[in-house]
C-alpha cells in the first residue's frame, strides 16, 4: 500500500487536505470517504488499508473546519462565512473530479459516515450518475419535527455570541442525549463505540470531539430538511446501489426507517440495509469492526463485479432488487 497526502484547492480557494491510499496494483475501484462531525479523515486509515489489500484505492478529504484543512485550532468547527454546507458538498465533487482525472475509467464509490453520510445523501441527488455506488454509515432520515426549533435557537445564539462563537446550549441540544442510553457512562463519548480503547483514542485526539461554532450548526440545520425532500431524492439514479449500515444502539439513526421508506418511494431498486445488534455509532471502530469491514468489502466486490459485467447487472436488476433489502443479523429493536 502507498499512503500519501496532498492539497486540493476548492472553488473559493480553500486548501483541502486530502489523504490517499493506493494498492500496489492498479485499483479495481476507488472509494471516496466523507468523514463525520468533529473527526477527520486520518481515522479511516485502518479501513483504507483493508480496502487496499482487496484492490481498492481510497481518497478522503478533511472537511472545512476539520482535521488538517483547519489551519489553526480556532478554525475547527467552522465551515465558512456563508453557504458552508453546500461548499462542503461541492468540495466532495471537486475531489471526485480529481479522482477521475487520476484514475480515468476506474469506477468510484462514495462513502459517508455520520455528518459525511448526509453530505453523501445530497451528493447522490446532485451527482449520482458520477459514481457506481454509495455507502451510508451512521446515517439517519428526515430531521425530527423539533428541528425548526433548533434552528431558531441557533439563530438566537448567533445574535448572542456571533457566528464564530461557541454555544454550550447548542452543543447539548445536538449531542447531550447521545450518551444517556449508556448510563452510567465511563466517558462522554461512550455512544461512539463499545471498545473503550477506541473511545479513549478519540478523546486523546486534538482533532476530535471539539465544540463547533454557531454558524456550523446553522449550516447543518438549514441543509438537512432540504436534502430529505422527496423531490431531491427523486433525482437519485434508480439503479444506484446504496449500502446503509448501522448499529442497533446508535443514537444518531433513530429515524433510519424513514430514509429507507423514502428511498423505496423514490423508486430506488438497489438499497441494502444491514443492522448490527448492540453496535453504537462508529461501526468501523466497534468491537466487531473486522466483521463490519468484511461485510463492506463483500458488498463492494458485488457492485464492482456488476460494473465489470453489465449483462449480469441487467439480469439482476429485476424483482430481486425491486424493494429495499432489510439484511441484518437480527430484527430491528421495537
Amino acid at each position: 500500500m502507498q499512503a500519501s497526502t496532498f492539497k486540493l484547492n476548492a472553488r473559493d480557494g480553500v486548501a483541502l487536505f486530502i489523504y490517499r491510499w493506493l494498492p500496489e496494483q492498479a485499483p479495481k475501484a476507488i472509494v471516496q470517504i466523507a468523514h463525520g462531525w468533529a473527526e477527520h479523515a486520518a481515522r479511516y486509515a485502518r479501513v483504507a488499508e483493508a480496502l487496499c489489500r482487496e484492490g481498492y484505492a481510497v481518497y478522503a478529504d478533511d472537511h472545512r473546519g476539520h482535521g488538517r484543512t483547519a489551519i489553526m485550532p480556532a478554525d475547527l468547527g467552522f465551515f465558512a462565512e456563508s453557504d458552508g454546507w453546500n461548499k462542503c458538498v461541492d468540495d466532495l465533487w471537486q475531489l471526485s473530479q480529481r479522482i477521475r482525472a487520476d484514475h480515468p475509467q476506474t469506477p468510484v464509490v462514495i462513502f459517508g459516515h455520520s455528518l459525511g453520510s448526509f453530505m453523501v445523501q445530497q451528493f447522490i441527488c446532485d451527482h449520482g450518475d458520477a459514481v457506481v455506488a454509495a455507502v451510508l454509515s451512521g446515517s439517519n432520515g428526515k430531521p425530527p419535527a423539533t428541528a425548526p426549533l433548533g434552528l431558531l435557537v441557533a439563530r438566537l445564539e448567533r445574535l448572542r455570541v456571533g457566528a464564530h462563537g461557541k454555544s454550550p446550549p447548542l452543543q447539548r441540544l445536538f449531542f447531550g442525549a447521545f450518551n444517556k442510553p449508556f448510563s452510567p457512562a465511563r466517558t462522554s463519548f461512550d455512544w461512539l463505540s463499545r471498545d473503550p480503547a477506541e473511545v479513549d483514542k478519540y478523546i486523546a485526539d486534538p482533532l476530535c470531539g471539539f465544540d463547533s461554532h454557531v454558524q456550523l450548526f446553522i449550516d447543518i440545520l438549514r441543509a438537512l430538511p432540504a436534502l430529505s425532500r422527496s423531490s431531491r431524492q427523486a433525482c437519485i439514479p434508480k439503479s444506484l446501489p446504496i449500502y446503509i449500515f448501522r448499529g442497533s444502539a446508535d443514537p444518531v439513526g433513530a429515524n433510519i426507517d424513514q430514509l429507507l421508506a423514502a428511498y423505496r418511494a423514490a423508486g430506488l431498486r438497489n438499497v441494502t440495509y444491514r443492522l448490527y445488534p448492540d453496535g453504537r455509532h462508529e461501526m468501523l471502530n466497534e468491537v466487531n469492526r473486522d466483521e463490519v469491514t468484511r461485510d463492506l468489502i463483500v458488498w463492494l466486490d458485488g457492485v464492482i463485479a456488476n460494473v465489470q459485467n453489465p449483462a449480469l447487472a441487467a439480469a439482476r436488476d429485476g424483482a430481486a432488487r425491486a424493494a429495499v433489502s432489510q439484511s441484518s443479523k437480527s430484527p430491528a429493536p421495537r
